[in-house]
C-alpha cells in the first residue's frame, strides 16, 4: 500500500484501513496511532481460526464472527480438525464464498461452539454442523448419526431434552445403531434407529 502525502496530518487513515482490510482478510482489525513529527504507527490485530468452514470441496478457517479469510487443503482440514471445533457448512449458500466475507452469522457460530462443548461433556464427537435452513442445523456425529437443532429457539432446553435421552433412553451401546435425535419441536426428543 502506498500513499501519496509526506505529511501524517494529510494520511486518510480510514481510506488505508478499508485497503488493508479488503486487500488481507487474514487481518480482523487495524489501529492506527499518530507520533509526531513523522511517524504513522500500524497495529494489526490478526484472525483467528475456531473451525473449518467447507463449502464443496473448498475448505477455509473461520473466526468467530463468521468470517472466511484463509483457505487450506483438505488434508490440512483434517488436520486442524484435531484443534478445532467440527466443519462447519451453510448448505444455504449456492456459490464460492470469497475470503473476508461472513459466511454464517457470528450469533450462529455461537451456537454452534456452545453445541459442540456440551456435547462433548456427552462424549459425543462432532464431525460437521450444517446450517440447512434459518431453522435447522444439522449435527452429524462421529458415530455416524445425525442430531437436528433449531438455532431460533431455546438451545438449553434442546440440549437438555438431548441429555435426557442419551442418559435415559438410549443405552450407549445402542448409539452406533441411531440415525438422527430430533430437538426441534415440542417438549420431548423422538428419536430413530437405522433400519
Amino acid at each position: 500500500l502506498f500513499f501519496t502525502t509526506r505529511s501524517i496530518f494529510l494520511v486518510n487513515l480510514k481510506q488505508i484501513k478499508k485497503e488493508i482490510l479488503e486487500n488481507f482478510p487474514q487481518m480482523a482489525e487495524v489501529y492506527f496511532k499518530r507520533k509526531f513529527p513523522a511517524i504513522l504507527e500500524l497495529k494489526i490485530e490478526e484472525r483467528k481460526p475456531i473451525a473449518i468452514f467447507n463449502f464443496e470441496e473448498s475448505y477455509f478457517f473461520i473466526d468467530k464472527k463468521g468470517i472466511i479469510f484463509e483457505e487450506v487443503s483438505e488434508d490440512e482440514s483434517s488436520l486442524k480438525k484435531i484443534i478445532f471445533s467440527p466443519k462447519i457448512k451453510n448448505s444455504l449458500l449456492t456459490e464460492k464464498p470469497k475470503l473476508g466475507e461472513r459466511v454464517v452469522e457470528e450469533e450462529l457460530i455461537s451456537k454452534i461452539l456452545k453445541i459442540s462443548s456440551e456435547l462433548e461433556n456427552l462424549k459425543v464427537q462432532i464431525l460437521e454442523a450444517n446450517l440447512v435452513s434459518d431453522e435447522r442445523i444439522n449435527i452429524k456425529t462421529s458415530e455416524d448419526w445425525e442430531i437436528y437443532f433449531d438455532p431460533k429457539k431455546d438451545l438449553s432446553w434442546q440440549l437438555t431434552k438431548l441429555k435426557v435421552d442419551l442418559e435415559n433412553l438410549i443405552p450407549f451401546e445402542r448409539r452406533k445403531d441411531l440415525e438422527y435425535i430430533e430437538l426441534r419441536f415440542g417438549d420431548s426428543a423422538p428419536f430413530k434407529y437405522k433400519d
